[in-house]
């Protein structure tokens, strides 16, 4: 049984998983909209990941004994500027969702559940991963600038991402 702030914040947090896997399937939309497939694919296979992640809380506050409770979603962003934009949005949308991960491993902690410790140390981990990751698209987008060739390639390289469960 968890205790109950944990389990409202666990249940908070899962529903902004669902959001955040709203908001890439926004950005997708900006991008096949503006003929960006490849990048669209990217951030498509982002909101399967995000999607995952909700799946995984839910999973786990079911399998401790408490119901996961749904939440309406608010509207996500839809107007960008440039492709650069979304990315740095993606990376604001996660540093914001590391800063959740550690108010609730606060929480967890606080509480002294151990079993919810030691399940947030994987989203944690995640967490470096996802950050990681928008920045390093974003400084090869910002080098890549203006070169519509270099970012033709980049494109292809992103249109090839897959999501898969057991990542």
């Amino acid at each position: 049984m968890l205790d109950k702030q944990l389990l409202e914040a666990l249940n908070d947090q899962m529903n902004h998983e669902y959001f955040a896997a709203h908001a890439y399937m926004a950005m997708a939309a900006y991008c096949d909209h503006n003929a960006y497939e490849g990048f669209a694919n990217f951030f498509i296979q982002q909101a399967k990941e995000e999607r995952f992640h909700g799946k995984k809380i839910y999973d786990y506050i079911n399998d401790r004994g408490e119901q996961a409770i749904f939440s309406s979603l608010d509207a996500p962003k839809v107007e960008f500027n440039s492709i650069l934009e979304t990315f740095e949005d993606g990376l604001k949308q996660e540093q914001n969702v590391t800063r959740r991960f550690y108010n609730l491993s606060e929480i967890a902690n606080e509480k002294k559940d151990y079993a919810t410790i030691s399940f947030l140390n994987w989203f944690l981990d995640e967490q470096v991963e996802e950050e990681s990751m928008f920045e390093r698209h974003i400084d090869y987008l910002k080098r890549i600038g203006d070169d519509c060739n270099t970012l033709y390639l980049y494109e292809k390289e992103l249109a090839s991402r897959s999501f898969n469960e057991t990542e």
